[in-house]
């Protein structure tokens, strides 16, 4: 009878550990974002669409999920687009200028 408790916690053990270095492996995995002025162009375009189809100010995370590219890569297509005047800040948001 022992012996099975001894298994069963062994068990959860390993399921335990298992579940850690999934974890860890997946909050390793980042997005590599090649950065030349191309990418960055079309990261801007995709940015600009994104805004220009909500119509209203959006928070850099919205903008993300609505052009369906990463924060690193909005946060470069904002910055093209607050480089060319394209945009204004409305405290925590971003709209078109």
């Amino acid at each position: 009878m022992a012996e099975k408790k001894a298994t069963a916690k062994k068990a959860t053990e390993t399921k335990a550990a298992e579940a850690k270095k999934t974890t860890k492996k997946a909050a390793a995995a980042k997005a590599v974002v090649a950065i030349n002025a191309e990418n960055v162009g079309f990261k801007a375009g995709d940015v600009y669409q994104a805004l220009a189809a909500a119509g209203k100010a959006l928070s850099v995370d919205e903008i993300a999920k609505a052009a369906n590219i990463s924060v690193e890569e909005t946060l470069l297509g904002l910055g093209w687009l607050f480089k060319e005047g394209k945009l204004v800040n409305e405290g925590e948001n971003v709209t078109l200028a």
